[in-house]
């Protein structure tokens, strides 16, 4: 068994499949690839996936989810900002977001809640 070659998937806990199956397809996007037994699968090209699960009352986590990486993360960020996203504003020692972006030297992230809470984040390696 040899993990560095192994796709790696994240599972997020949601309370409504429903309005998160509307988030993830109106907001970001996307659609699932496969749907089985209550939950939904969306799979990228060729870079693993993520599963939607449903659960009852867990409360989302507050680290950082899951994450996508793009090329260009200020476009990436207004285009979704255009479809409605909102993003976070951080200030702390260390974190600094502008216009919702950190620049964090080696890379630039950017994070959002999707409709049930979880955090998200796009990122650019600089």
């Amino acid at each position: 068994m040899d993990l560095n070659s192994a796709i790696a998937t994240t599972t997020l806990p949601v309370e409504d499949l429903v309005r998160a199956r509307r988030f993830y397809a109106q907001m970001l996007g996307l659609r699932p690839t496969r749907e089985f037994e209550g939950a939904l699968f969306y799979e990228g090209n060729g870079s693993g996936g993520f599963l939607l699960f449903p659960i009852e009352g867990r409360p989302p986590g507050q680290h950082t989810q899951m994450a996508w990486f793009v090329k260009d993360i200020v476009a990436s960020v207004a285009k979704l900002r255009g479809r409605g996203v909102h993003f976070e504003e951080y200030d702390f020692p260390g974190l600094k977001t502008n216009h919702g972006i950190a620049d964090l030297g080696y890379e630039k992230m950017a994070w959002f809640r999707d409709s049930e809470g979880n955090l998200l984040a796009l990122g650019q390696l600089v």
